[in-house]
């Protein structure tokens, strides 16, 4: 296993450290990274299933950074150790661009189900464009919800069971995606300036595309486009 990896300046440092500061907020899990071809690719769990009867829907978060090589790794860390890490990258950089940072990687945990499951990397088929006004407001509606419906003090299954029931609902429009998929583009800082997002279908997944990132939806065995 690769002990680290190397973006390609300072600029990448930083927005990494910003993603993996709000990925933290919404999950102090794990964060699977991917690298090759010269691209660090870097996802984060919104939503999955507890279990085999949960019947929530997969919900990712996926931001790319450029690599100064062709390193190729596959790893699982804790997301707040890793962002340990970028921060004390951060701290020591020159912050000379074009200049490469490395970053030292903590030690990978296996017992992450998730990211055991690889979301394609082709055959995406553009369906939809949709305003982000939409993914504004279902995540604004759900936050609210959620926090009433969550007494203070509650047991991680109280607090699974009501994420799970407000963030898998289905949208209004498109009803094809789950309320957590506004949820994770927001709280991952997806939206930003956009008015509209592009969604891509590959198989069982589904993909919400903006120019700050990704959130990819893998439900149960069925298209959209059909």
């Amino acid at each position: 296993m690769t002990g680290s990896f190397t973006l390609v300046d300072s600029l990448a440092l930083g927005d990494l450290q910003v993603f993996l500061g709000r990925a933290a907020r919404v999950d102090e899990g794990s964060v699977r990274l991917i690298g090759g071809a010269g691209v660090l690719a870097v996802y984060v769990s919104v939503l999955h299933p507890a279990g085999l009867l949960d019947q929530s829907p997969t919900v990712l978060g996926l931001r790319t950074f450029a690599l100064s090589s062709k390193e190729t790794f596959d790893v699982v860390v804790p997301v707040r150790s890793l962002l340990g890490r970028v921060e004390s990258a951060v701290e020591s950089s020159t912050d000379s661009y074009g200049e490469p940072v490395t970053v030292s990687l903590p030690m990978g945990v296996t017992t992450v189900t998730w990211a055991a499951i690889t979301p394609p990397r082709g055959g995406w088929v553009s369906i939809d464009s949709v305003p982000t006004k939409v993914f504004e407001e279902a995540a604004r509606e759900g936050i609210d919800e959620v926090a009433q419906a969550i007494p203070a003090g509650s047991g991680e299954a109280i607090v699974h069971k009501v994420r799970t029931e407000v963030w898998g609902r289905p949208l209004d429009e498109p009803e094809y995606l789950p309320a957590g998929a506004g949820f994770a583009a927001v709280s991952l800082g997806f939206l930003g300036d956009d008015e509209m997002a592009s969604v891509y279908e590959s198989g069982v997944w589904t993909r919400l595309t903006t120019k700050r990132g990704h959130v990819l939806v893998k439900r149960r065995g069925w298209s959209v486009a059909r």
